[in-house]
């Protein structure tokens, strides 16, 4: 798990290998420690130069949730996220607003770092809707998608152009929409996500109303 001071070690460096960078999705509505915990097998298990957290401004398969405020979703993101020297916080698709799509995000990847190796991490339970997102082809030529495993489930499958590959550490049985039930009723979380996140859940008093 990403600890609160950590002390990761950067990759080997190898001048003859392109960068390899990942990119992790989401509304993180709040970042919780599942996110950490895929984020550190990320790392490990692919060997990724950098790993970026990319909050979506909105989620094209949520189209009536209202998100908590976008700058208290970087707050809860940037705290969390303090010291790491291989993850960053990326907010394109903030500063673009509307709908967020990922082959936009990836087109800006690539744009920035032309010859970079590109993985996307995306939730299991998301892979079978892949061939419908936005200019689906382009993404399954554009990126390798790292499948975050959930407990209990299949190993999720795609065919031919997509590629897959499979986290083996840590899946954890949590969500944000689980979270943000506790917080509404009244309940512990904070055992459910890091320090930093808990105090600005708290001291904004952010999701006490919430759908």
């Amino acid at each position: 798990m990403i600890s609160e001071n950590p002390k990761d070690p950067s990759p080997p460096q190898n001048p003859d290998r392109q960068p390899r960078l990942g990119l992790y999705g989401g509304s993180f509505d709040p970042l919780h420690r599942g996110h950490l915990l895929v984020a550190q097998a990320a790392l490990e298990e692919l060997a990724l130069d950098r790993l970026f957290f990319i909050p979506a401004a909105q989620s094209p398969f949520k189209p009536g949730s209202r998100p908590a405020p976008d700058a208290a979703r970087l707050r809860m993101l940037r705290r969390s996220l303090a010291g790491q020297s291989r993850t960053e916080v990326h907010c394109d698709e903030l500063t673009r607003g509307g709908v967020s799509y990922s082959i936009d995000t990836v087109n800006a990847f690539r744009a920035r770092n032309p010859g970079a190796e590109l993985f996307w991490l995306i939730g299991a339970d998301h892979v079978p809707t892949l061939p419908q997102w936005r200019e689906a082809l382009a993404l399954a030529e554009a990126v390798t998608f790292v499948v975050i495993p959930r407990p209990g489930q299949p190993q999720a499958t795609l065919p031919p152009p997509w590629r897959l590959r499979h986290l083996r550490g840590w899946p954890l049985g949590v969500s944000s929409s689980e979270i943000r039930d506790r917080v509404r009723n009244g309940m512990s979380f904070e055992h459910l996500v890091p320090s930093g996140t808990a105090e600005i859940i708290a001291s904004e008093g952010l999701y006490r109303d919430s759908p």
